[in-house]
Protein backbone atom coordinates (compact mmCIF):
# COMPACT_ATOMS: atom_id res chain seq x y z
CA UNK A 1 0.00 0.00 0.00
CA UNK A 2 1.62 3.18 -0.94
CA UNK A 3 1.46 6.65 1.32
CA UNK A 4 -0.82 8.06 -0.55
CA UNK A 5 -3.52 5.25 -0.25
CA UNK A 6 -2.27 4.84 3.75
CA UNK A 7 -3.41 8.60 3.79
CA UNK A 8 -6.95 7.61 1.58
CA UNK A 9 -7.88 4.78 3.95
CA UNK A 10 -7.56 6.79 7.29
CA UNK A 11 -9.51 9.62 5.91
CA UNK A 12 -12.09 7.22 4.58
CA UNK A 13 -12.31 5.74 7.92
CA UNK A 14 -12.49 9.20 9.81
CA UNK A 15 -15.21 10.50 7.97
CA UNK A 16 -16.69 7.51 8.89
CA UNK A 17 -15.93 7.98 12.28
CA UNK A 18 -16.84 11.58 12.26
CA UNK A 19 -20.62 11.43 10.61
CA UNK A 20 -22.13 8.44 12.44
CA UNK A 21 -20.27 8.94 16.43
CA UNK A 22 -23.03 12.05 16.94
CA UNK A 23 -23.04 13.00 20.16
CA UNK A 24 -20.38 10.55 21.44
CA UNK A 25 -17.24 12.03 22.58
CA UNK A 26 -14.50 10.61 19.93
CA UNK A 27 -12.40 9.20 23.00
CA UNK A 28 -15.64 7.03 23.43
CA UNK A 29 -15.78 6.26 19.56
CA UNK A 30 -12.39 5.61 18.95
CA UNK A 31 -12.79 2.79 21.54
CA UNK A 32 -15.55 1.01 19.34
CA UNK A 33 -13.98 2.01 15.95
CA UNK A 34 -10.80 0.25 16.99
CA UNK A 35 -12.07 -2.60 18.35
CA UNK A 36 -13.99 -3.28 15.55
CA UNK A 37 -11.25 -2.95 13.03
CA UNK A 38 -9.28 -5.51 15.59
CA UNK A 39 -11.63 -8.27 15.65
CA UNK A 40 -11.59 -7.48 11.58
CA UNK A 41 -7.90 -8.09 12.25
CA UNK A 42 -7.64 -11.62 14.62
CA UNK A 43 -10.45 -12.85 12.62
CA UNK A 44 -8.86 -11.96 8.51
CA UNK A 45 -5.41 -13.96 10.51
CA UNK A 46 -7.61 -16.91 11.99
CA UNK A 47 -9.49 -17.72 8.41
CA UNK A 48 -6.08 -18.04 6.59
CA UNK A 49 -4.62 -20.06 9.21
CA UNK A 50 -7.62 -22.24 8.98
CA UNK A 51 -7.43 -22.70 4.96
CA UNK A 52 -3.77 -24.11 5.37
CA UNK A 53 -4.70 -26.29 8.39
CA UNK A 54 -8.14 -28.12 6.92
CA UNK A 55 -6.19 -27.96 3.17
CA UNK A 56 -8.56 -29.38 0.34
CA UNK A 57 -11.44 -30.14 3.16
CA UNK A 58 -11.44 -26.23 3.52
CA UNK A 59 -15.09 -25.26 1.85
CA UNK A 60 -13.85 -22.26 0.11
CA UNK A 61 -16.88 -21.59 -1.34
CA UNK A 62 -18.05 -18.39 -3.19
CA UNK A 63 -20.47 -16.10 -0.94
CA UNK A 64 -23.65 -17.37 -3.56
CA UNK A 65 -22.94 -20.93 -2.37
CA UNK A 66 -22.74 -19.92 1.30
CA UNK A 67 -25.96 -18.25 1.14
CA UNK A 68 -27.72 -21.82 -0.07
CA UNK A 69 -26.27 -23.71 2.93
CA UNK A 70 -27.67 -20.77 5.29
CA UNK A 71 -23.99 -19.40 6.45
CA UNK A 72 -21.91 -16.73 5.46
CA UNK A 73 -18.38 -18.10 6.17
CA UNK A 74 -16.93 -21.21 4.75
CA UNK A 75 -15.99 -22.33 8.56
CA UNK A 76 -19.62 -22.34 9.52
CA UNK A 77 -20.51 -24.62 6.55
CA UNK A 78 -17.40 -27.09 7.77
CA UNK A 79 -18.45 -26.86 11.10
CA UNK A 80 -21.77 -28.14 10.42
CA UNK A 81 -20.75 -30.37 8.32
CA UNK A 82 -17.93 -32.15 10.53
CA UNK A 83 -18.89 -31.62 13.79
CA UNK A 84 -16.98 -34.70 15.16
CA UNK A 85 -13.88 -32.99 13.84
CA UNK A 86 -14.46 -29.84 15.37
CA UNK A 87 -12.60 -30.52 18.81
CA UNK A 88 -9.28 -31.83 17.18
CA UNK A 89 -9.07 -28.76 14.51
CA UNK A 90 -9.59 -26.08 17.71
CA UNK A 91 -7.10 -28.06 19.67
CA UNK A 92 -4.75 -27.63 16.58
CA UNK A 93 -5.92 -24.02 15.94
CA UNK A 94 -5.08 -23.47 19.86
CA UNK A 95 -1.59 -24.89 19.15
CA UNK A 96 -0.30 -23.34 15.83
CA UNK A 97 -2.38 -19.74 15.95
CA UNK A 98 -2.58 -20.03 19.87
CA UNK A 99 -6.62 -19.01 19.84
CA UNK A 100 -9.32 -19.44 18.03
CA UNK A 101 -12.82 -17.60 17.05
CA UNK A 102 -16.25 -19.69 16.52
CA UNK A 103 -17.40 -19.20 12.96
CA UNK A 104 -20.43 -17.13 14.78
CA UNK A 105 -18.25 -14.43 15.74
CA UNK A 106 -15.96 -14.51 12.53
CA UNK A 107 -15.76 -10.74 11.22
CA UNK A 108 -17.40 -11.82 7.84
CA UNK A 109 -20.25 -13.09 9.63
CA UNK A 110 -20.51 -10.25 11.97
CA UNK A 111 -20.82 -8.00 8.77
CA UNK A 112 -23.57 -10.23 6.90
CA UNK A 113 -25.59 -9.70 10.46
CA UNK A 114 -24.76 -5.54 9.95
CA UNK A 115 -25.32 -5.71 5.89
CA UNK A 116 -28.85 -6.84 6.57
CA UNK A 117 -29.49 -5.07 9.88
CA UNK A 118 -30.10 -8.70 11.40
CA UNK A 119 -31.75 -7.90 14.80
CA UNK A 120 -29.01 -10.41 16.20
CA UNK A 121 -25.86 -8.33 16.03
CA UNK A 122 -25.54 -7.15 18.74
CA UNK A 123 -26.21 -9.76 20.94
CA UNK A 124 -23.68 -11.90 18.94
CA UNK A 125 -21.28 -9.06 19.26
CA UNK A 126 -21.40 -9.28 22.80
CA UNK A 127 -21.40 -13.28 23.28
CA UNK A 128 -18.49 -13.15 20.43
CA UNK A 129 -16.43 -10.74 22.51
CA UNK A 130 -17.11 -12.70 25.47
CA UNK A 131 -15.89 -16.15 23.83
CA UNK A 132 -12.51 -14.67 22.81
CA UNK A 133 -11.62 -12.71 25.81
CA UNK A 134 -12.33 -15.67 27.82
CA UNK A 135 -12.64 -18.47 26.09
CA UNK A 136 -10.12 -18.18 22.98
CA UNK A 137 -7.31 -19.72 24.22
CA UNK A 138 -6.22 -19.30 28.47
CA UNK A 139 -5.86 -15.44 28.94
CA UNK A 140 -4.53 -14.15 25.92
CA UNK A 141 -7.15 -11.75 25.50
CA UNK A 142 -8.71 -11.20 28.73
CA UNK A 143 -9.81 -7.42 28.72
CA UNK A 144 -8.97 -7.11 25.09
CA UNK A 145 -12.58 -6.01 24.52
CA UNK A 146 -12.71 -3.95 28.13
CA UNK A 147 -13.51 -0.78 27.05
CA UNK A 148 -16.24 -1.27 25.12
CA UNK A 149 -19.84 -1.32 26.49
CA UNK A 150 -22.35 -2.23 23.57
CA UNK A 151 -25.12 -1.22 26.13
CA UNK A 152 -24.28 2.17 26.36
CA UNK A 153 -26.54 5.06 26.24
CA UNK A 154 -24.28 6.55 23.81
CA UNK A 155 -24.87 3.95 21.26
CA UNK A 156 -28.96 4.71 22.00
CA UNK A 157 -32.00 4.55 24.56
CA UNK A 158 -32.83 1.19 23.96
CA UNK A 159 -31.54 -2.28 22.39
CA UNK A 160 -32.90 -1.32 18.97
CA UNK A 161 -31.20 2.03 18.80
CA UNK A 162 -27.59 0.44 19.91
CA UNK A 163 -28.08 -2.19 17.09
CA UNK A 164 -29.06 0.02 14.26
CA UNK A 165 -26.05 1.92 15.36
CA UNK A 166 -24.04 -0.94 15.39
CA UNK A 167 -25.61 -1.90 12.04
CA UNK A 168 -24.10 1.09 10.34
CA UNK A 169 -20.78 1.50 11.78
CA UNK A 170 -19.95 -1.72 10.89
CA UNK A 171 -21.12 -1.43 7.91
CA UNK A 172 -19.19 1.24 6.95
CA UNK A 173 -16.11 -0.02 8.05
CA UNK A 174 -16.81 -3.35 5.97
CA UNK A 175 -16.95 -1.03 2.88
CA UNK A 176 -14.40 1.35 3.85
CA UNK A 177 -11.30 -1.10 4.52
CA UNK A 178 -13.04 -3.07 1.13
CA UNK A 179 -12.13 -0.70 -1.39
CA UNK A 180 -8.12 -0.79 -0.51
CA UNK A 181 -5.51 -3.16 -1.15
CA UNK A 182 -5.00 -6.04 1.14
CA UNK A 183 -1.65 -6.61 0.35
CA UNK A 184 -0.59 -5.84 3.31
CA UNK A 185 -1.57 -5.24 6.48
CA UNK A 186 -4.35 -2.18 6.08
CA UNK A 187 -5.71 -2.67 9.62
CA UNK A 188 -2.12 -1.38 11.21
CA UNK A 189 -2.37 1.76 8.97
CA UNK A 190 -6.00 2.34 10.14
CA UNK A 191 -5.16 2.01 13.57
CA UNK A 192 -2.14 4.25 13.65
CA UNK A 193 -3.97 6.91 11.51
CA UNK A 194 -7.19 6.67 13.39
CA UNK A 195 -5.56 6.76 17.16
CA UNK A 196 -3.30 9.92 15.56
CA UNK A 197 -6.99 11.36 14.79
CA UNK A 198 -8.98 10.85 18.22
CA UNK A 199 -5.39 11.70 19.70
CA UNK A 200 -5.71 15.33 17.88
CA UNK A 201 -9.00 15.49 18.74
CA UNK A 202 -9.05 15.28 22.40
CA UNK A 203 -5.93 17.66 22.68
CA UNK A 204 -3.10 15.40 23.21
CA UNK A 205 -0.36 13.68 20.94
CA UNK A 206 -0.61 10.31 19.00
CA UNK A 207 3.00 9.21 21.23
CA UNK A 208 0.95 9.08 24.09
CA UNK A 209 -0.65 5.99 22.74
CA UNK A 210 1.65 4.26 20.80
CA UNK A 211 5.22 4.46 19.11
CA UNK A 212 5.09 6.63 15.98
CA UNK A 213 6.42 4.01 12.73
CA UNK A 214 8.86 6.41 12.06
CA UNK A 215 10.49 6.66 15.55
CA UNK A 216 9.74 2.86 15.74
CA UNK A 217 12.03 2.01 12.70
CA UNK A 218 14.65 3.82 13.91
CA UNK A 219 14.82 1.84 17.50
CA UNK A 220 14.45 -1.26 15.73
CA UNK A 221 17.52 -0.30 12.98
CA UNK A 222 19.27 0.13 16.38
CA UNK A 223 18.51 -2.80 18.64
CA UNK A 224 19.05 -4.99 15.42
CA UNK A 225 22.51 -4.40 14.96
CA UNK A 226 25.76 -5.49 16.30
CA UNK A 227 26.38 -4.07 19.46
CA UNK A 228 29.55 -4.85 19.94
CA UNK A 229 30.52 -3.92 16.33
CA UNK A 230 28.11 -1.74 14.60
CA UNK A 231 30.18 -1.19 11.64
CA UNK A 232 29.57 -5.30 10.84
CA UNK A 233 26.01 -4.70 10.56
CA UNK A 234 22.96 -6.07 11.48
CA UNK A 235 22.65 -9.21 14.26
CA UNK A 236 21.43 -12.91 12.87
CA UNK A 237 20.09 -13.90 16.23
CA UNK A 238 18.32 -11.86 18.75
CA UNK A 239 17.62 -14.11 22.34
CA UNK A 240 15.28 -12.02 23.49
CA UNK A 241 13.76 -8.56 23.39
CA UNK A 242 11.61 -6.01 25.78
CA UNK A 243 9.42 -3.30 24.94
CA UNK A 244 8.70 -2.33 28.56
CA UNK A 245 5.72 0.61 27.61
CA UNK A 246 4.27 -2.68 25.06
CA UNK A 247 0.77 -1.73 24.10
CA UNK A 248 -0.17 -3.12 20.44
CA UNK A 249 3.29 -4.99 20.18
CA UNK A 250 4.21 -2.68 16.90
CA UNK A 251 7.55 -1.99 17.67
CA UNK A 252 7.95 -5.72 18.95
CA UNK A 253 6.59 -7.06 15.46
CA UNK A 254 8.96 -4.34 13.97
CA UNK A 255 12.29 -5.41 15.21
CA UNK A 256 10.96 -9.62 14.16
CA UNK A 257 10.29 -7.93 10.42
CA UNK A 258 13.80 -6.48 10.53
CA UNK A 259 15.61 -9.43 11.73
CA UNK A 260 14.05 -11.75 8.79
CA UNK A 261 14.66 -9.09 6.68
CA UNK A 262 18.27 -9.06 7.15
CA UNK A 263 18.40 -13.09 6.98
CA UNK A 264 18.70 -13.63 10.78
CA UNK A 265 15.75 -15.05 13.56
CA UNK A 266 14.58 -14.13 16.96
Amino acid sequence: MTIKEQHELGKTLWRIADDLRGSMMADDFRDYMLSFLFLRYISDNYIEAARKELGRDYPDKAPEELKEHGVSTPLQLWYGENPADVLDFEKQMRRKVHYVIEPDYLWTNIYELARTQNDDLLKTLEKGFKYIENESFDRAFQGLFSEINLNSDKLGKNYDERNALLCKVITKIAEGIAQFSTDTDILGDAYEYLIGEFAAGSGQKAGEFYTPQQLSSILSGIVTLDTQDPKSGPKKKLENVLDFACGSGSLLLNVRHRMKTNGGSI
